[in-house]
């Protein structure tokens, strides 16, 4: 392969995995938040869903997608409040609950998003970031959304606030161990609901990112699981919001992987290279529960470690 199509494909991934790593982004930083204060939320690939629903048709209704982004991020805390509320009960078990919720989200999606499938809703504006470039293929490439810049900023955020924050401690310290959480006063489920809204809501923002800015339309089939591959991602990271951002740039390449070899005439193997990210999800997950390194890092009250 030519310098000059290595060079293509290199920009190209590079672009592709700024665009495709956002939903990843936010799913997994509001995962890794939930999970911090001891429950796990299957239920945010069914926020993404319906963030991505009442997103393109608040954009479309109010002709403002950024008011769109803020009814996914409303949207998707609702059903973070439900699965919060719900999982407050005695004997109810987080995991299937959030399956249950996952399935309520895209129902509810799929049902109320029937009339958007066909109209042409306004999109997010992007920022130009190729204008250094001469060729327009590296341009469009590189316009990049805001969105992926505030998933950065929110996870450099979260760093900071669960190492020097008394808010960040109080998860910390509900997630790790509920006794200690009761011994020193705090209100358990109340932490945990908290976490759990607010994780819903980042997650409803990812699905706003599909349906206003790329592939920037509404449609049944427009998750593809990317909620249930960043459940994996938070394992991956270890529960910690920097190296979340790192695996769902990793997880972006893996996506963006097949589009940029056909930019440079590489058409064999296409779909092989699209079931990429879910290959990469079973390989990381083999290393993550490797001999020495299982749940390493995982909050001492998630279900799935007690």
């Amino acid at each position: 392969m030519a310098s000059g199509a290595l060079s293509t494909l290199a920009i190209a991934t590079l672009a592709g995995a700024l665009r495709v790593s956002t939903p990843f982004l936010f799913v997994s930083l509001g995962e890794c938040l939930t999970e911090k204060s001891g429950r796990i939320n299957l239920g945010n690939e069914g926020a993404l869903v319906l963030g991505a629903m009442t997103a393109y048709a608040g954009s479309y209704l109010a002709g403002n997608p950024w008011l769109g982004v803020l009814v996914a991020a409303t949207c998707g805390g609702l059903l973070g409040v439900l699965h919060a509320g719900l999982c407050s009960l005695t004997r109810i078990n987080d995991i299937a609950m959030g399956i249950a919720i996952m399935l309520a989200g895209t129902g509810i999606a799929f049902f109320f998003g029937k009339p958007y499938v066909q109209p042409s809703a306004p999109l997010l504006p992007t920022l130009p970031l190729g204008l250094w470039s001469d060729s327009p293929q590296i341009r469009s490439a590189l316009e990049v959304s805001p969105l992926f810049f505030i998933g950065i900023v929110i996870g450099i955020f979260m760093t900071w606030a669960f190492q020097n924050t008394r808010a960040g401690m109080v998860v910390r310290i509900v997630g790790d161990s509920a006794d200690a959480a009761r011994a020193m006063g705090l209100r358990i489920n109340l932490v945990r609901f908290a976490a759990t809204a607010t994780g819903s809501a980042l997650a409803g923002i990812g699905g706003a990112f599909l349906s206003l800015v790329y592939p920037g339309s509404w449609n049944e089939g427009l998750s593809s699981g990317q909620g249930l591959i960043a459940v994996a991602l938070v394992v991956f990271a270890r529960w910690e919001p920097l190296a979340c951002i790192g695996a769902a740039l990793l997880f972006g390449a893996a996506g963006a992987l097949g589009p940029s070899l056909q930019t440079v005439g590489v058409s064999q193997g296409y779909y092989l290279f699209n079931a990429a990210p879910y290959l990469l999800t079973l390989v990381l997950m083999f290393i993550a529960v490797a001999p020495g390194r299982r749940m390493r890092g995982a909050p001492g009250e998630l279900s799935i470690v007690r």
